[in-house]
């Protein structure tokens, strides 16, 4: 029972130049990784063959054509293409981008038909993954169409979790960008995965201001004021335990973020510099708002590194972990908030 139990996590090969083999490599050379799940990388076994090679690895594998296949207590390798491909570690290649996404197309796929119950994603070249086929700047957006949901860009630790207003947008459209509607829309998504993925019965989330000192008053800049703080006093009548805006600038240094379970910030750089200097390693990218697991870790593909042995798998091993624990958590939730009344037989 306790093996038809384990979480099938699928794993997306990533940009086969950069580190992403080696993490996969490295994490499951461990065997007491598959006590927590069983694996299903989509690749092919001459790439894993390569990658064991290379990095003198005595990892053992079941090769499989379907993750149906998959077997509890082993690596399990979908073979996604049956060629050769040439790996140059550290060089941006476009060919090995379309290899990419031919692996993450594979396992979206096998995670829309709940072949996979989770799915973790190696890094990527935004650049080199580009075609007329595939036209995402990432995972994040190809997800949100492929599982139909609002998706958004959760960095999460367990000690810091940053939500995105806007996320691959340049800075000088930023402000554009940050509507109420959308405003509305991220905070809710971050509250209510706070509750189901997490765990968090009544979330307090911070939201950080869109201007320095959030405008000084209109001085720096007055969407602040006409449109970040009516917002947040509009959600705030729903029940929903949100504050700010915060001037950013001092919101990490003064360790204000411990006191509350997550926080919004405006646009990239405004979360993601801060989070990665504060739990760079054992960080985590978990795409919340869609009704499917994804993770990854909290860099990218370290081409200046790759094939050097010197990868680092922590924030790895975490993706993995926090996707277990993420879908545990949600079924735990689904469990709570059934109604209970369904299942009562009729009486006659």
């Amino acid at each position: 029972m306790e093996k038809e139990e384990k979480i099938k996590i699928g794993i997306c090969i990533g940009d086969l130049n950069g580190i992403g083999g080696e993490l996969i490599i490295k994490t499951f050379e461990d065997n007491r990784m598959l006590e927590f799940c069983t694996p299903v990388v989509y690749a092919s076994v001459k790439t894993v063959e390569f990658l064991k090679r290379h990095f003198k690895s005595n990892l053992e594998f079941n090769k499989i054509q379907k993750a149906s296949q998959a077997v509890n207590s082993k690596v399990n390798v979908v073979t996604v293409w049956h060629e050769d491909v040439k790996i140059d570690f550290g060089k941006e290649d476009q060919k090995v981008g379309g290899y990419a996404i031919k692996s993450l197309q594979a396992s979206v796929e096998d995670l829309k038909n709940d072949q996979i119950d989770v799915l973790v994603t190696a890094p990527i070249n935004k650049h080199n993954i580009q075609s007329e086929e595939f036209k995402f700047p990432g995972h994040t957006d190809y997800l949100a169409q492929e599982l139909q949901g609002d998706s958004l860009m959760f960095m999460v630790s367990e000690d810091l979790k940053v939500g995105l207003l806007t996320d691959h947008v340049p800075v000088s459209e930023v402000s554009s960008h940050i509507t109420p509607e959308l405003i509305e829309k991220k905070i809710s998504i971050i509250y209510n995965s706070l509750i189901q993925d997490f765990g968090i019965r009544m979330p307090r989330i911070a939201v950080l201001g869109i201007n320095p000192h959030t405008g000084d008053n209109g001085v720096i800049g007055t969407e602040d004021d006409t449109v970040l703080r009516p917002t947040l006093e509009t959600i705030k009548k729903t029940g929903k335990l949100v504050y700010g805006p915060y001037s950013a600038d001092s919101f990490f240094g003064s360790k204000n973020y411990k006191n509350f379970d997550a926080i919004v910030a405006t646009y990239h750089d405004q979360g993601l510099i801060p989070f990665k200097t504060i739990a760079f390693g054992n960080g985590v990218n978990f795409t919340a708002g869609l009704h499917k697991v994804r993770t990854s870790p909290d860099h990218g593909t370290a081409y200046e590194i790759a094939g050097k042995g010197e990868a680092d798998i922590s924030s790895f091993k975490e993706a993995i972990f926090s996707g277990i624990s993420i879908f545990r958590n949600r079924k735990m939730n689904e469990t709570l908030t059934s109604n209970p009344l369904r299942k009562q037989p009729k009486k006659r």
